[in-house]
């Protein structure tokens, strides 16, 4: 399985950057997990700018979509809601056809908690049409790693092997 995993943080030190590497060790053997380093470069989002051609960095992070059988995204919260930045990518996608029905692990994770920008994030990538698989919301920051950057919250190494293998199982079945 081949997924694209974007942190919905821009941080240099994101949490939630770390969330994803350390997720790849608990996701199903074969799993090929790939960072998105591109969020900050997208331009700001505007219909004008959404026809051919399409803004280069546009058109990679659609290209990566389309070559990958899944997404996982993990955001943190800002002000009750995801980053304007991650809504920003979103909102590139809306019109693309390439994440339409790809199956996505969602988990949102902040230090102060993630309900509002997980349950945010829950109603736009639904509308979107994408497959959702909720990972939850957590109360997680860089403090929960280890040295090697593996997860030392036992809740939330469970939610993330459950929720890649419920993703393996979404794209073996579609």
């Amino acid at each position: 399985m081949r997924v694209l995993a974007i942190a919905g943080s821009l941080r240099a030190t994101s949490s939630n950057a770390a969330l994803l590497r350390a997720a790849s060790r608990v996701a199903p053997a074969g799993t090929e997990l790939t960072i998105y380093d591109g969020l900050g470069g997208l331009p700001h989002f505007t219909p004008d700018l959404d026809v051919e051609p399409i803004p280069e960095p546009v058109s990679a992070l659609r290209a990566q979509i389309g070559a990958v059988d899944a997404l996982a995204i993990s955001s943190p919260e800002y002000a009750h809601g995801m980053p304007g930045s991650l809504k920003n990518a979103l909102d590139w996608l809306v019109s693309a056809l390439e994440p339409i029905g790809k199956p996505v692990l969602l988990v949102s994770a902040s230090p102060g908690g993630a309900l509002h920008a997980h349950a945010q994030l829950l109603e736009v990538l639904r509308t979107m049409s994408m497959q959702v698989i909720d990972g939850g919301a957590y109360v997680f920051s860089r403090a929960q790693l280890d040295g090697e950057g593996g997860i030392t919250a036992p809740q939330v190494v469970a939610a993330l092997a459950t929720g890649f293998a419920r993703l393996a199982q979404a794209c073996a079945a579609g």
